[in-house]
């Protein structure tokens, strides 16, 4: 009971009411259609709202430590997909694990919890996600922040691509199907997650083990390999985003983690050609930057959104 008190006192001390340090984040689950989709959700529902949209192959926990340090000043909302996290996971006989569908069923989920406006947080499969609803819904977005997740060709040439090209490129081979097996591994989520982190004990374990427990369930392998194949869908709308980048011009910040082997930083570089409000910040992090650098990503929000959000 002391440190709590002590906390409260010198909270106090200096005229912040303690409860405003630590905001509580609430776990939530709504129905969209029939499925059960969990979501995460802190900070004052009057003030701007940010979406935060997932990769793979985690879930809205990647954002456990940058929800608080945001919920003080923005109400904040982080869903997981179907198919990851603590949302639905129907069969992949059952359900379509693609991104259109994706990006259906949170278009859904923004509109049954009643949000009109907000700005994007997006990663990995949060941009194909995320890219799609901004094109849908151009008027609902106040902001985007982009981490590690393409709307260019430039930047998928690299290795980690050319066995997912190759599924593309052959949708019926089982052989193509299961040589990308071994990306559902521990192994390389560890590898997701440690590589490119300049400083490998600042990334906790409970992030990719967390994520493994959720990849190892019986029949989200399936799930895995069917989106895989699905993100092939994502380059022909490059263009379209391009185009809606430059028709709308939200306001971007840019925040790459350099070192990403999946994403690298010439994905980062094309954004510039069309966006006219763009912060733009190579970290010395990998595919998870907030792992390593969630403290300067929330203080680079704070300080771009306040410049660039108003509700």
């Amino acid at each position: 009971m002391i440190r709590p008190l002590v906390f409260a006192v010198v909270a106090l001390a200096f005229g912040v009411p303690a409860a405003a340090q630590q905001p509580a984040v609430l776990h939530k689950t709504v129905k969209v259609g029939d499925l059960d989709i969990f979501y995460r959700e802190a900070g004052p529902e009057d003030a701007p709202t940010i979406l935060l949209l997932h990769g793979f192959p985690t879930s809205s926990q990647m954002f456990r430590m940058l929800i608080p340090d945001l919920a003080n000043e923005y109400h904040v909302v982080a869903p997981d997909y179907p198919g990851y996290g603590h949302s639905s996971m129907p069969t992949h006989d059952q359900f379509a694990y693609t991104f259109d569908n994706l990006a259906k069923v949170i278009d859904e989920f923004t509109e049954s919890i009643g949000l009109t406006r907000y700005a994007l947080y997006v990663q990995d499969y949060g941009a194909p996600v995320g890219y799609r609803l901004a094109a849908g819904h151009p008027e609902r977005i106040t902001a985007l922040v982009v981490q590690n997740g393409n709307a260019y060709d430039e930047g998928l040439d690299n290795d980690f691509w050319k066995p997912i090209k190759a599924y593309w490129a052959d949708p019926a081979s089982m052989e193509k199907r299961d040589a990308l097996r071994s990306l559902l591994s521990y192994e390389a989520t560890i590898w997701q997650y440690m590589t490119g982190a300049r400083n490998p004990e600042l990334v906790s374990p409970d992030g990719a083990a967390h994520d493994q427990f959720l990849l190892d369930r019986e029949g989200n392998d399936e799930i895995q390999l069917d989106m895989f194949l699905s993100y092939g869908s994502n380059p022909p709308l490059y263009p379209s985003w391009q185009a809606y980048f430059r028709e709308h011009q939200p306001p971007m910040l840019i925040v790459w983690g350099k070192n990403d082997q999946i994403f690298p930083p010439a994905g980062a570089e094309p954004y510039k050609r069309d966006l006219e409000t763009l912060e733009y910040h190579l970290l010395d992090a990998g595919h998870f930057a907030l792992e390593t650098d969630g403290e300067e990503i929330a203080k680079l929000m704070k300080d771009f959104l306040g410049k660039h959000v108003k509700e």
